[in-house]
């Protein structure tokens, strides 16, 4: 994708083969159009499709582009806020439920895997929150208390059990969410297009929207070569939105993030390190994750783009903290990098919008794409189809309000990380 090797990395080399797909040209009609090929979008016209609507899903680039893409690929349940904030955010009518349905997102993705039968290295053995110290330790103990009592199956581990699941003594413990997993984003990504269209969605890549109107009780959506008439329209572009819904793009700050891919770990490390590839990340303000993929590789990242200094900054600091948390790995060597955005919103939950009559979505994923993003779109397939009402959505309805002081933070964000990376450990 973009020929650009630092864009999708591991991913687009590893992934199997998109579908074939091409622009949208002529005029065409449907039931619902879909805008944006990434989770939520696929997802929406895999379920429509299968209950015979007429579905056109548009995306401006490729299968799976923006964040589906390029994440870390962590099947993460609920969102970084934690469980009782839920209500607090968004009101008793909305929190619990919109918890449960996010709690219970991973096993939405294993089903539409198994149903399906997507090959993209699924990994069922749960995801490890490492906490960095006594006071990482009573946030995920705090964090554990409140989803064990809504009935989660999460575990808080010692440290001797961490080190054993994990391969290190970097952590006072751990949380093992047993909900959660890893899997291959893009091929999940491209997955679900394959299962869309043999379920009877049009896909058209290439074919970025560039305008929108009303003409005759229909929705019209534009793209250069060709247009499409329906009655709805699912807005699915969340982070990189561009053109009529470059809004969504404006109420989310980008947090850059990057991964590095080792080469295949040879057998001894691999027999230590993540042997029952537990997907983790760590407890820190400026965080790291790391998991395994199939192949042995150990894929480590953290907030930072690999542009500019960055690049050199990042990566010696990804080498130093590899060294640190596994000396039984010795001096590793990359053989893929690549960074991506995440949305992040002001109070790191979803939102519901409708951007005209019929025109709806949500967004603001926060670094949570898989499981909300595949969630989402069988809600917005549910909801078109009549089989839930708008109260009974797991969001409520609000305006799209743009986040202050965004162009101020993202370079913050940019430019803290590598303040951040170039220190640790160096003084």
């Amino acid at each position: 994708m973009l020929n650009d090797p630092r864009s999708h990395g591991l991913w687009e080399r590893t992934a199997p083969p998109a579908p074939v797909t091409t622009p949208l040209k002529g005029n065409i009609t449907a039931d619902v159009v879909i805008v944006g090929g990434g989770y939520t979008g696929l997802s929406a016209a895999l379920h429509l499709a299968e209950r015979g609507t007429d579905v056109v899903l548009l995306e401006a680039a490729q299968i799976g582009f923006g964040g589906a893409g390029r994440n870390v690929g962590l099947i993460n349940a609920g969102m970084w806020v934690m469980p009782d904030d839920f209500p607090k955010e968004l009101g008793e009518h909305y929190g619990e439920r919109a918890l449960e349905l996010l709690g219970n997102g991973p096993y939405l993705v294993r089903e539409l895997i198994e149903k399906h039968d997507i090959a993209c290295e699924l990994e069922t053995n749960g995801t490890l929150h490492c906490a960095v110290g006594a006071e990482g330790m009573k946030e995920l103990e705090e964090r554990a208390r409140q989803w064990q009592k809504r009935g989660a199956p999460l575990t808080v581990l010692d440290a001797a059990e961490t080190e054993r699941r994990i391969g290190t003594k970097a952590y006072a413990g751990s949380l093992l969410d047993m909900r959660a997993g890893t899997l291959q984003p893009l091929a999940y990504a491209r997955g679900l297009a394959h299962a869309a269209i043999k379920a009877g969605a049009k896909l058209h890549t290439g074919s970025p929207v560039i305008s929108t109107g009303e003409a005759g009780g229909k929705r019209i959506v534009s793209t250069a070569q060709g247009e499409v008439s329906a009655d709805w329209v699912i807005v699915a572009t969340d982070a990189y939105s561009t053109g009529p819904w470059a809004q969504v793009r404006r109420e989310q700050v980008h947090l850059p993030y990057f991964n590095l891919a080792t080469k295949p770990l040879s057998a001894n490390p691999r027999r230590s390190v993540l042997p029952n590839c537990e997907g983790c990340w760590d407890t820190k303000e400026v965080l790291s994750s790391f998991r395994m993929d199939q192949a042995g590789r150990l894929v480590f990242g953290s907030v930072g783009a690999l542009r500019g200094t960055g690049t050199a900054v990042h990566k010696a600091w990804a080498r130093r903290s590899l060294k640190r948390l596994f000396p039984q790995l010795g001096d590793v060597e990359f053989e893929a990098e690549w960074y991506g955005k995440i949305g992040m919103t002001a109070n790191a939950l979803p939102r519901f919008h409708r951007f005209g009559t019929n025109v709806i979505g949500f967004s603001g994923y926060n670094g949570r794409g898989i499981s909300p993003g595949s969630t989402f779109g069988k809600v917005l397939a549910n909801y078109i189809l009549g089989d839930i009402a708008e109260a009974d959505l797991p969001l409520p309805l609000t305006e799209v309000q743009e986040a202050r002081f965004r162009p101020m933070k993202e370079a913050y964000y940019e430019a803290g990380a590598q303040i951040a990376h170039f220190a640790t450990e160096r003084f």
